[in-house]
Order: structure tokens, then C-alpha cells, then sequence
């Protein structure tokens, strides 16, 4: 099961509550809990697919951070980097693999 997520009400609770709740409890609450379609592991695997592809990098070191509590290895973190590099674009592959290489050496 995932942790509870309380990142929204931590940082946006008083400026965006509404926001908040949906990141909190519909997102990380009630579509992260699906683990009976997806695994924590597989959904980290796809968050962070998505982030790269899109070039949020802001937001991918939070993730990387969960996937790796989800399971998610160096050499498979490396693998899907790699495999998308093809696909999204070398600069954005250099980026992720910058970021990744801090939370996967700590």
C-alpha cells in the first residue's frame, strides 16, 4: 500500500486547498492505492516515464526518490533512462540521468 501523501497540504494547503486535496487524496490517495491494477513499482516506473518524456524535471527527483522506495533499482533506473532516450530526446535523458545518479548514490 502506499505511504499517505500529505505533500499537497504541506505546501499548498493554505494557498490552493482544493489542489492540495486532489493531489493528497485522489492522486497519491485513491489512484496510487490501485495496486490491484498496477503495482507501486510498475506506476513509479510510469510516473517517472512521463515526467522525463515531458521534461518535468522539477518534480522527478520526488519520484525517483518513491520509486526507489517502491523497488525500482539503479540498473533498471538506468535501463529506462537509456531506453528513452530514443524516444524523448538525448538532452532530457542527460538531464534525468543527473538527477537520478544523486538519488541513486545516496
Amino acid at each position: 500500500m502506499a505511504k499517505k501523501q500529505t505533500a499537497g497540504r504541506d505546501n499548498l494547503g493554505d494557498f490552493a486547498p482544493k489542489f492540495a486535496e486532489l493531489n493528497d487524496d485522489v492522486l497519491f490517495g485513491e489512484v496510487w492505492s490501485r495496486e490491484d491494477k498496477l503495482s507501486a513499482h510498475q506506476r513509479s516506473l510510469i510516473t517517472i516515464s512521463a515526467l522525463i518524456s515531458a521534461g518535468n524535471f522539477e518534480q522527478l527527483p520526488a519520484h525517483l526518490k518513491i520509486g526507489k522506495q517502491n523497488g525500482i533499482t539503479k540498473d533498471e533506473i538506468a535501463e529506462v533512462i537509456t531506453h528513452l532516450s530514443f524516444y524523448v530526446g538525448w538532452p532530457k535523458a542527460w538531464s534525468a540521468f543527473g538527477i537520478a545518479k544523486k538519488v541513486f548514490t545516496d
